[in-house]
């Protein structure tokens, strides 16, 4: 989007006493005697635009483990044995599982219920100890935990639950008495006698029995409700004061089968998520295989997800599949029948969450104990798809049948998953043409795209579809990504017009069952921990006022050099083979030359693959490996031709050319062939985290040389694809670090001055209220750390302080900290 045109206007007599390159985003701390000077100046009597009280939310997708082993309270893993290498190479029914004896999973006809498939067969005198999620069963000492199990035995049973860990028990042992006959839910309490992360539970058997469904809870759960949700990780999500709760994917979504879960479709595991297989009774919830490489119980399914969002006081926001794939599948279905059926879901589930107990769905609602409705409002269609012409064809029939019976939905599109490129301008344009209520936008970039796109929705249409950020964050965990994600935050606010929803995502993550990173909340089965991001994101969740009022404020001139850096060659999950790499300074003078028929002792590997030369060529062969990358050169070059002849040998994708590299987490590269040989762009890449600078549909051919050029002069890259101009870019967008917004909350009356302040200087600073008359004392929050800063479970140096500030006047001087965020609350008169 074009910069801004807001007017700044410096106040009389202030100077600039530091200077800020793109390139340095936040350095090292301030000195304190190192001070830049700024002005904010705010038109009280200036009406700007309303803030929705759904503003901010969270986004719950169940990756890193987030539902299974994480928000849902269950300590049992693979409580009903149905693990299957469907869902992970290593797994197999017993995994988390061991067996003292005689046992064995059956899936016969002797199951529980048809959508229970697998149960256990355990011998007389064995017995079977579950390991739990982490190190094992948490249990706290003096706390009660509940047992069940479902069970059946031809001649009757005794079983024998204890909870131990390697110091012995845990909790006084309980014997159940199993009747002669069919399947029958059977429960125990225990009551913790030791503190313990290292727990096992175990069963054993007097006679030979059939098992399903062991399960342990902890009766302290969010709110103590049953099937409940593990309660410091609810707590957090509270705390936040979320305007809403997207769930349940993300890419769980709209990956894999389409098809239901029943014999006709073969019992299919790796389906997209689908909301009817999710609720009633949870021995009767279908299983699934997660997209992220585990299993997904559906013990967390739409009926507690309704519940959690209503008893924080947040608007539901599901989303339901589309019919097109994503997140690397990238098809269309075709199947009008099944398209129907998912259409049909769709309005089954509005029925479901809003419908009288007089309806079928809504007597399904009030029988799992909720006879009032949830008041459904918002529902998304689909997720990142790809493929938007398909996609939207599809869309379009969802919302014609869901507004044709629910006119009061607001039914949400998408613009696939990147922040720009040709696949989210044809996606934009179909919504603007169909007049779609509000769009999705994802993107995940470095900090430094953040800082330099505060203005990227000040030029978005004001009478086109709404924006609904359902996906973002910056490339990292440390304090430097929350500061770049917060001064992007005081630009979604001061377009609240246009941005009416927005959440940070991931949400949850357990330290030892990663797929993603960064994530907002962290865990292990004993502890968890707000990451830098989590301050951030609450710091403006519970401050977010009612109305922006008008300001202006003076930014950081930016001293840009040249692009400078050395050039690299790389590989993803293909093998490549280079040659004829030649680097030419602008006044014609080789600076590298390199044809490969000697050595290679000019390149020095900075990543991982098998490289060699064969036949006079650079060559990667390694197919599995990710960011091959080899280097040479000067980090001081600039003002260069690159040159490099690049054949495709076997593998996935394309090529990799990089320049302007300075070392392993900052370059730029140009990717030929990426997205599984769907796409090509350059990325940049800062402190490791990577933005695409420009991107267009292409692929490359197997054993097919081409030539590659480069062009680098001042801050504007040109690229050559066989001689032939593919395309240019000029990295000139400073990254600023002074940013803010000033909103107004209607219940106190107070104004909030929310400044962000990322960079290694103090921010002396005149503030002009413009006349509006205020106390003279604002409460102060302040969230202020190193830039690398990372909260563990150890330490927070990320948190924030409050204090007051007494000098406040219709124009004051305030200092914010150096890597600071800081909201100041003035009581208006």
């Amino acid at each position: 989007m074009p910069r801004s045109t807001t007017r700044t206007r410096w106040r009389l007599g202030l100077t600039t006493t530091a200077l800020l390159t793109a390139t340095a985003l936040v350095p090292a701390p301030a000195h304190a005697e190192t001070v830049t000077d700024y002005a904010i100046t705010v038109d009280p009597t200036a009406k700007g635009a309303k803030i929705d009280d759904t503003m901010y939310g969270v986004f719950f997708e169940d990756i890193n483990r987030a539902a299974d082993g994480g928000l849902y309270a269950e300590l049992v893993q693979n409580r009903s044995f149905e693990y299957s290498t469907v869902d992970n190479r290593a797994y197999t029914p017993l995994t988390s599982w061991t067996v003292d004896g005689a046992a064995q999973v059956l899936d016969d006809a002797g199951r529980l219920n048809d959508r229970n498939r697998n149960y256990l067969s355990l011998g007389a005198g064995s017995s079977v100890t579950n390991a739990g999620y982490n190190t094992g069963v948490r249990v706290e000492q003096g706390k009660k935990y509940d047992f069940s199990v479902w069970a059946r035995a031809e001649s009757g049973s005794t079983l024998t639950v204890s909870l131990q860990d390697a110091d012995g028990a845990l909790a006084t042992a309980r014997r159940v008495a199993v009747r002669a006959g069919g399947w029958v839910r059977y429960r125990a309490a225990f009551t913790a006698s030791r503190t313990s992360s290292d727990g096992r539970l175990s069963v054993a058997s007097s006679a030979a029995a059939a098992l399903d469904m062991v399960s342990l809870f902890p009766r302290d759960t969010y709110r103590n409700e049953p099937n409940g949700l593990r309660k410091d990780l609810a707590e957090k999500i509270a705390a936040l004061a979320p305007g809403f709760v997207r769930f349940p994917g993300g890419c769980l979504v709209n990956t894999g089968s389409m098809q239901d879960y029943s014999e006709a479709s073969g019992w299919q595991r790796a389906r997209s998520y689908q909301w009817k297989d999710t609720v009633g009774p949870v021995e009767e919830r279908a299983t699934n295989s997660n997209f992220w490489g585990y299993n997904q119980s559906y013990g967390l399914g739409y009926y507690e997800y309704f519940r959690f969002a209503e008893d924080i006081g947040a608007m539901p926001l599901p989303v339901v599949p589309a019919l097109v794939t994503g997140c690397g599948q990238n098809r269309a279905v075709v199947d009008d029948a099944l398209l129907k059926r998912h259409i049909q879901d769709t309005l089954d589930l509005i029925e479901f969450a809003n419908g009288p107990v007089t309806s079928t769905w809504g007597r399904k609602r009030a029988r799992m104990g909720h006879p009032a409705p949830f008041h459904l409002t918002h529902l998304e269609v689909g997720n990142e798809e790809n493929l938007p012409a398909e996609f939207f064809a599809r869309f379009e029939q969802f919302r014609t049948a869901i507004e044709a019976k629910y006119p009061d939905i607001t039914v949400i599109s998408n613009s696939g998953p990147d922040d720009a490129g040709p696949v989210f301008d044809a996606a934009w344009q179909l919504n603007r043409d169909a007049d779609v209520a509000m769009v999705d936008e994802h993107y995940y970039n470095s900090p430094q795209w953040f800082l330099q796109n505060n203005d990227r929705y000040d030029t978005y249409d004001r009478g086109g579809p709404k924006v609904f950020l359902g996906e973002y964050a910056s490339w990292g965990n440390a304090f430097r990504n929350g500061l770049a994600e917060a001064a992007f935050m005081t630009g979604l606010e001061r377009n609240a017009d246009v941005v009416q929803l927005a959440s940070y995502a991931p949400l949850f993550a357990n330290e030892d069952y990663v797929q993603w990173s960064p994530d907002m909340v962290w865990f292990n089965n004993h502890a968890s921990w707000n990451s830098a991001n989590y301050e951030v994101q609450k710091l403006f969740m519970t401050n977010v006022g009612d109305r922006v009022v008008p300001s202006t404020a003076t930014g950081t001139p930016s001293l840009q050099g040249p692009i400078t850096g050395a050039v690299g060659l790389s590989t993803w999950a293909t093998g490549v083979a280079y040659d004829e790499v030649k680097v030419t300074g602008a006044d014609g003078g080789t600076l590298l030359s390199d044809d490969f028929s000697g050595d290679a002792s000019q390149w020095t590997h900075t990543g991982g693959g098998s490289w060699s030369l064969e036949d006079g060529q650079y060559v990667q062969t390694d197919t599995a490996a990710e960011n091959t990358m080899v280097s040479a050169g000067d980090a001081g070059w600039h003002d260069y031709d690159l040159h490099v002849k690049a054949t495709k040998k076997s593998g996935k994708e394309g090529f990799l050319v990089a320049f302007g590299v300075k070392d392993t987490g900052n370059y730029y590269w140009w990717n030929l062939g990426g997205w599984n040989n769907t796409q090509s762009a350059v990325e940049q890449a800062v402190d490791g985290g990577k933005s695409t600078l420009v991107s267009k549909a292409g692929s490359v051919e197997t054993g097919r040389a081409y030539d590659l050029d480069v062009k680098v002069r001042g801050r504007q890259v040109t690229l050559y694809l066989d001689g032939q101009e593919w395309g240019s870019f000029t990295d000139d967008k400073p990254a600023e670090p002074f940013r803010q917004v000033v909103t107004k909350d209607k219940r106190t009356g107070d104004l909030i001055v929310k400044v962000v302040n990322a960079q290694s200087t103090d921010a002396r600073t005149a503030i002009d209220l413009g006349g509006a008359k205020v106390a003279s004392t604002a409460k102060v929050t302040t969230l202020a750390a190193a830039p690398e800063a990372v909260n563990t479970e150890a330490e927070a140096p990320v948190a924030p302080v409050t204090s007051t500030f007494t000098g406040v006047a219709d124009e004051f001087t305030y200092t914010f900290p150096a890597n600071s965020i800081t909201f100041l609350r003035l009581r208006q008169k």
